[in-house]
């Protein structure tokens, strides 16, 4: 039977009875075990599918209850800086992408990490994955927290906005309005407990102009005004991990020349900002950068996903230059989740910073055999009636289902949730024996004391809505 949401408060105060008391705007936790058995899973669900005050009071409890039971919210920065440093090195964050049954996978994720010994993953979400997976910042911390709360897991969370990324079409029509867009949703996502975000203003890059900073211009202008914004709205004591990005992925192959043109204007720009805010501003501690790679991968027309070469020898001089000439913790692939398994050992080999990956876990859920074939039939035809925009000239139905099916994350968000446990079970062991895999490979599998020594627990208050006061 499906786990059902809270119909109202007072039912979820007469749940907490005995397993955790409020304290004004905190709580203590009396009994772990209660917690994990029942009351976090009704939570979790509340958080995402209740109503008014219950969805409020559920991921105020979820935000709260996390750091009262050891999983903090927290920013990757300061490892990401010892990096730089060259305190550690050959070891590559996996950035997870998390789209559909998000519980169950935030679940399968913190198991693998218990399973690896591993603290240094990201849970990440892309503006646009906002949009067709019906997740705002809010709902996406709260179920991400209630995951490590379910699973007992304790250190720092990485939260991460993925791609705040500035649409080239709406910023050619109103600059000012895009960038307060994306200025906007990264202030909500840090209010949500995020502590890392990725601002992607390579959609700007002109390679009309010049020069190479000319090119970077609106870039570099940008990243650097929306760097600030960040920073003057972070919680005391923590320092957002901010990302920049170069390249567009899926486009021409980043080069260094681009690296130091950005880096050049970006710094300049950040220097101003410093000034004009009376204090100096901490910049971005990565760069993404396009090193062969797409979204997704290439489709072929009877769906399947053509081989990749990703260019290890760019990503990794790209790296080095970030670290040795910027100080940053490196360079950044996205794109790669479909590459082969042999493929991801080569990104410590480079000593890249991070990796995000998204559709092979997709993939692993909408192609398994446990996926009930009635509801992949229903997704595919809401797909076909709802974006048929979406399917080009000449498009196999192999290709345009492949394309388009993330987007049925959101309309069948609820279903998703409520796949039979042994669905969800079979699922879950094949998603955890890829997210082991994929930690050992990057080397983040065993470096839980790397990550303690670094990263420093701040708890942010939260003040507790009028329904639960």
């Amino acid at each position: 039977m499906a786990i059902q949401e809270y119909v109202d408060v007072a039912a979820i105060r007469g749940d907490l009875g005995g397993v955790v008391r409020l304290e004004g705007d905190g709580v203590a936790v009396d009994d772990p075990g209660g917690l994990r058995d029942g009351l976090i899973d009704r939570l979790a669900w509340t958080a995402v599918f209740g109503d008014g005050e219950t969805r409020e009071a559920s991921r105020w409890l979820i935000r709260t209850i996390a750091p009262a039971v050891g999983a903090f919210p927290a920013s990757i920065h300061d490892l990401y800086m010892a990096a730089g440093r060259r305190d550690y090195a050959n070891v590559t964050t996996p950035a997870i992408n998390v789209r559909g049954m998000s519980y169950d996978m935030s679940r399968n994720v913190f198991q693998a990490m218990a399973a690896t010994g591993a603290k240094q993953v990201i849970f990440e979400l892309a503006r646009s994955e906002m949009g067709y997976t019906d997740q705002r910042p809010a709902e996406y911390a709260s179920v991400v927290l209630a995951a490590a709360i379910r699973e007992g897991y304790q250190g720092p969370v990485f939260i991460q906005g993925d791609h705040y990324q500035a649409n080239a079409m709406a910023y050619a029509a109103d600059p000012e309005s895009e960038i307060a867009a994306v200025r906007d949703l990264a202030i909500e996502a840090i209010r949500a407990g995020y502590g890392n975000i990725d601002v992607d203003a390579s959609t700007l890059v002109n390679l009309d102009r010049g020069s190479l900073r000319e090119q970077q211009r609106d870039n570099y202008e940008r990243t650097a005004a929306l760097t600030r914004a960040i920073r003057e709205v972070e919680p005391e004591g923590i320092t957002i991990s901010v990302g920049g990005e170069i390249g567009e992925v899926g486009k021409t192959n980043s080069t260094v020349e681009e690296l130091d043109a950005f880096m050049a204007g970006y710094l300049d720009e950040l220097r101003r900002h410093s000034e004009d805010a009376g204090r100096e501003l901490a910049g971005i501690s990565k760069i993404s950068v396009q090193t062969g790679t797409s979204h997704g991968g290439v489709v072929l027309p009877d769906g399947s996903i053509a081989d990749v070469s990703v260019d290890f020898e760019t990503l990794g001089e790209l790296s080095k230059v970030s670290k040795d000439r910027y100080g940053m913790g490196g360079a950044v692939q996205h794109g790669a989740s479909t590459l082969p398994e042999a493929a991801f050992g080569r990104f410590a080999d480079a000593d890249a910073v991070e990796v995000h990956l998204a559709t092979g876990f997709q993939n692993i859920i909408y192609d398994h055999a446990a996926f009930p074939d009635e509801l992949r039939h229903r997704i595919h035809a809401w797909l076909a009636e709802h974006r048929a925009s979406e399917r080009k000239p000449g498009m196999t139905d192999a290709q345009f289902e492949y394309t388009t099916r993330k987007r049925g994350f959101g309309p069948f968000k609820r279903e998703f949730w409520e796949l039979p446990q042994e669905s969800k079970d079979a699922i879950g062991e094949d998603l955890r024996e890829r997210f082991a895999l994929i930690m050992n490979t990057l080397n983040v599998a065993g470096n839980a004391g790397l990550v303690d020594r670094h990263v420093t627990r701040v708890d942010v208050p939260v003040e507790a809505p009028a329904s639960v006061r």
